[in-house]
């Protein structure tokens, strides 16, 4: 990861054409964790107590600062090894929409976990609860807010 974008891809509506339709995405580090396969992985984060890191890259280490006493943050990342081509899946026994689900199998796989943070060292992050596979793509990372409306 050099910081080249992951995929750059023309938007087919709104600015069709012109350069600024182009959705570009630069992972801002990776994890390290000991899930390789989807099947190693649970199904949500929050049900595993396992360790895993972000490793930060360096031109995006000045994103941590302020990080210190925050407990839990957002990882948004790039689900490398998922299906892409799934729109259908069985859920509780009948078929549904991949929209529906939380599944990584659909056709943009970005991973959503809301995880504990139990150290933040330099560039490395180490945190509990991550669903992401080793060497998944870092998209971003946010402090958890709680909205009381959505109880």
């Amino acid at each position: 990861m050099n910081g080249q974008p992951l995929f750059c891809l023309m938007a087919e509506f709104g600015n069709a054409g012109k350069a600024d339709a182009c959705i570009s995405l630069k992972p801002l580090g990776y994890v390290e964790s000991p899930y390789r396969t989807p099947e190693q992985a649970p199904r949500q984060g929050f049900t595993s107590d396992i360790l895993s890191k972000v490793v930060v890259l360096p031109e995006y280490m000045a994103g941590l600062d302020g990080l210190e006493g925050i407990e839990k943050l957002v990882i948004i990342y790039w689900a490398h090894l998922s299906k892409r081509d799934a729109l259908m899946m069985v859920k509780d026994g009948r078929a549904c929409g991949i929209f529906s689900t939380r599944s990584l199998e659909r056709p943009n796989p970005i991973g959503i976990c809301t995880v504990e943070v139990v150290e933040l060292e330099g560039n490395i992050l180490t945190v509990r609860g991550l669903d992401a596979l080793n060497k998944s793509p870092v998209l971003d990372i946010k402090p958890y807010v709680e909205n009381p409306r959505l109880r």
